[in-house]
């Protein structure tokens, strides 16, 4: 078998790897780089006085993208600061001045980097003042949390509602593609459609650009493309033993095009990604060449540490092979047909929340990936101040039990690093897989 050069971090005194992640595609490595090229020029753009919006992950961004205004992900600047090891600094200086430790950090960390305001010591130079934020209400923390950074940064706040689904559909994946009306509900879609059209009112007043419908078309129908790649990337790495791309590759090269989505260049990377993946396939390349157990990931990244991903493989042969990135952009995002793409787009997003956090919707759809990816034991981050990341947890980790998966429950913050210990981490984890991971799960 050809064996891929690869470049790993130095191994620590405790089992683990350094905090970075292995990265083996070129996909990933493009990505990363065009990520970063794309903030620095967002930066010069912004110094000649174009508008630029903040936004979380789980709001319209197409809105912003067919009027050429650029979006920077609250969660994706989160982690970048996370990564950067920064995140105990401002958590530090949060708490300095006033605000409670048990807060949620995911979305106040940008705040607090906000609050510091010293490009020198942020990443890349930090963020500059926004134009407008934009965020959700899907948890108690959110309205307040983005009121603090626009009162900080001196930018709007337009918060946009959650209405909760009345009628909560078995495998809501079978029906979000085509069904999307009915699974939706009228109601709540109507509602999300007269709140877009608000949007677009005062961003067109606000930044003086306008809303380009044929753009806007041609975005969703070039999103639906990228993410039938996904589709079919997703079902490839499933079905390969053992997993031609690790956790992290499979993060960094879904989640750079989502954040473009809609653009040629997101398009395009996309493809890039799918074709290496194949091209691995084909060639019996493996993320974890003595990969004899496949792990999936619950949650968000450990941004701080994404080396722990890479911990387990050398001794027990513990390979990441899932996480919800990839597989949500496959199930969440498509929509047929594009007839009336306003309403299209609301039903992206008005249920988010409860596909990747809540029951029944969360651990319906998780078993499902399991069974699909052959798992062999689940890690489920859970972390103990984010009620929008960890609602769901322990249902799921019942749902997961009971189709016979093992699973494991890492109380952990994504990006604080201030409470994780790495070896007492590395020790729990390796006694899961002692204990309950090395008997195959009887899969049909």
């Amino acid at each position: 078998m050809h064996k891929e050069k690869t470049t790993r971090g130095k191994m620590t005194k405790d089992g683990g790897h350094e905090k970075e992640s292995v990265k083996q595609l070129r996909s990933t490595i493009e990505a990363n780089a065009y990520q970063k090229a794309w903030f620095k020029t967002l930066r010069g753009r912004i110094s000649q006085g174009e508008p630029y919006a903040i936004a979380n992950a789980d709001t319209p961004h197409e809105i912003f993208h067919a009027m050429d205004i650029p979006v920077v992900t609250t969660q994706w600047w989160s982690a970048v600061i996370s990564a950067k090891q920064l995140s105990p600094y401002y958590f530090d200086l949060l708490n300095e001045r006033g605000y409670l430790r048990d807060l949620c950090r995911y979305c106040s960390l940008p705040l607090a980097s906000a609050m510091d305001d010293n490009p020198e010591r942020a990443p890349w130079g930090g963020l500059p003042k926004p134009t407008i934020l934009v965020a959700r209400l899907t948890c108690d923390a959110m309205q307040k949390v983005y009121e603090l950074w626009s009162k900080e940064v001196g930018a709007p706040f337009f918060p946009l509602e959650n209405p909760g689904s009345t009628i909560m559909y078995p495998r809501w994946w079978e029906k979000a593609r085509y069904d999307w009306e009915e699974l939706y509900e009228t109601h709540r879609l109507d509602l999300m459609v007269e709140e877009l059209k608000e949007l677009i009112r005062f961003l067109e007043v606000t930044t003086g650009k306008s809303f380009s419908y044929s753009k806007f078309v041609k975005i969703m129908e070039l999103i639906n493309q990228q993410e039938e790649i996904f589709d079919k990337a997703r079902d490839l790495i499933a079905g390969t033993v053992p997993c031609p791309a690790g956790i992290m590759d499979q993060i960094s090269s879904v989640m750079n095009p989502q954040w473009h989505r809609g653009s040629q260049w997101g398009l395009e990377q996309t493809q890039k990604f799918y074709e290496e993946v194949k091209e691995r396939v084909d060639q019996g390349l493996a993320a974890c060449e003595n990969e004899k157990i496949r792990l999936m990931w619950i949650g968000a990244g450990l941004w701080f540490n994404t080396g722990f991903y890479n911990a387990f493989e050398e001794k027990y042969g513990a390979a990441f092979v899932w996480s919800m990135y990839l597989p949500f952009a496959a199930d969440g995002y498509l929509r047929y047909p594009l007839t009336d793409p306003l309403r299209a787009l609301a039903s992206r997003f008005v249920s988010m929340n409860e596909q990747l956090h809540m029951p029944p919707w969360m651990n319906e759809w998780l078993v499902k990936e399991a069974k699909l990816n052959r798992i062999d034991g689940a890690l489920l981050l859970t972390p103990k101040n984010c009620k929008h990341s960890g609602g769901g947890t322990l249902f799921t980790k019942k749902a997961l039990e009971e189709a016979g998966i093992p699973t494991i429950d890492i109380w952990a913050d994504m990006v604080d690093a201030r409470e994780w210990d790495n070896e007492k981490m590395i020790a729990l984890v390796s006694d899961f897989l002692e204990r309950r991971c090395y008997e195959p799960v009887a899969y049909d």
